[in-house]
């Protein structure tokens, strides 16, 4: 088997003089099990290792890793983030009941003797700033929220991009509400106009 393998190995043929016993069909089968063994050993290390192979693979095992409790209460945070950041835009009904409780409130207070300068910043004026300061609440919730999943870390890229629009509607809603509440876009209008 000696001669046989390492004629088989060099290409070599035996020297002269040389007896060379057949080798056994047993043998035989054993080197050709060898190849086919070496052979997908082979095919497997020369997968290809390029950088976006490599990251897709780590980004599935540190989701795997991950608990999925943390993944469904991030993934869940995220949305509620997002949704109560389009929310403090659009606005709730919570400010709408607010609002109207206002407008009320300074009817009842202005009903016969207010003047009409009083009478703007008590019906209006209040429910304007009382709606507002309820969006602002929502919109501030929202960011924090947001903020809150950002900065925990091992979660998946589509939770932190829903986490970050979660955070951008928040803050613009934060924004818009400090500007009405405080009347840096419209002032209220004046009695002489």
């Amino acid at each position: 088997m000696d001669t046989k393998t390492t004629t088989e190995k060099t290409g070599e043929t035996p020297e002269a003089g040389t007896a060379e016993a057949p080798a056994p069909a047993e043998e035989t089968a054993a080197v050709a099990l060898d190849k086919q063994d070496s052979e997908p050993a082979a095919a497997a290390t020369d997968a290809p290792d390029d950088e976006a192979g490599l990251a897709a693979a780590d980004e599935l095992s540190a989701e795997a890793a991950a608990p999925a409790s943390a993944g469904i209460g991030g993934a869940a945070a995220a949305v509620v983030s997002a949704a109560l950041g389009a929310v403090a835009l659009t606005g709730t009904w919570t400010g709408k009941v607010v609002s109207e409780r206002e407008t009320l409130l300074g009817q009842i207070k202005t009903s016969g003797s207010g003047t009409p300068a009083q009478q703007i910043s008590e019906i209006y004026g209040d429910a304007w700033h009382s709606t507002a300061l309820v969006n602002g609440v929502f919109a501030l919730i929202a960011l924090l929220v947001a903020v809150l999943v950002l900065v925990l870390p091992g979660r998946p890229a589509w939770v932190r991009s829903v986490a970050v629009a979660g955070a951008v509607l928040g803050g613009l809603g934060v924004l818009l509400s400090v500007g009405t509440y405080f009347d840096l876009f419209l002032s209220l209008p004046t009695a002489g106009s």
